[in-house]
């Protein structure tokens, strides 16, 4: 079912879902990134690899991967060796990350897929990331997300997820909204039951170094 998926979706069209899907200015998201993150988008970026730890021989997902920016920064740490897929509910920003790639000469994959169905099978990555990503799912598809992701996940493998905190209240949050990021909380914090409901072991949620910017992170069972 999930390859089929895939494969009814490759040219062009988006599969049906509950989340915000940025389509039509894909190609200009970078730019407007880096504007209204005040030119933080890079910083960001390379915050979050750290936090990811990922080590050469792993594989990763990076769900909700836009325009790939990450997914090919976390393929130099998996290394040669390692291997870097990447999802996204929209087809613009799946082609302009494998344009991305290619242009970097990065062997990472991107398809076409959502959080909440993964064309993947049981226990495949050692890591999967989320970045600015979940604050556009609703409830239960963010449970369902949770869900697919522990599935993928092999046993004690890791899940980081960054997403914006208290954004109704800072400039940037604001800022960003505009980029179809939406408004008020990710509600991290809320997903913590959500994580341990599904099955995560060593929860925990917290603040960045950016005050708008949370992560939550967790482990799959060993």
């Amino acid at each position: 079912m999930h390859h089929k998926t895939a494969e009814s979706h490759a040219h062009g069209e988006a599969p049906p879902t509950a989340g915000r899907t940025i389509r039509s200015w894909a190609r200009f998201y970078d730019a407007a990134s880096w504007l209204l993150s005040f030119g933080r988008a890079p910083a960001i970026k390379k915050m979050i690899v750290e936090m990811a730890a990922a080590v050469p021989g792993e594989a990763v997902l990076d769900v909700g991967c836009g325009t790939g920016s990450l997914a090919i920064a976390l393929k130099a740490e998996a290394g040669a060796t390692g291997e870097v897929h990447g999802i996204d509910a929209s087809p613009e920003m799946i082609e302009q990350a494998r344009r991305k790639a290619a242009r970097a000469g990065v062997d990472a994959g991107f398809e076409v897929a959502l959080i909440e169905e993964m064309p993947f099978t049981d226990a495949r990555f050692d890591l999967v990331v989320s970045s600015f990503m979940l604050h556009h799912l609703p409830d239960d598809v963010k449970r369902r997300g949770l869900m697919e992701v522990q599935r993928v996940l092999k046993p004690g493998g890791r899940l980081l997820a960054v997403d914006f905190g208290e954004t109704g209240t800072s400039l940037i949050g604001h800022l960003l909204s505009v980029l179809g990021h939406g408004h008020g909380q990710a509600s991290l914090e809320a997903l913590m039951p959500v994580m341990e409901d599904v099955g995560f072991v060593e929860a925990e949620v917290g603040r960045t170094r950016y005050r708008s910017i949370a992560f939550l992170r967790g482990k799959a069972p060993a």
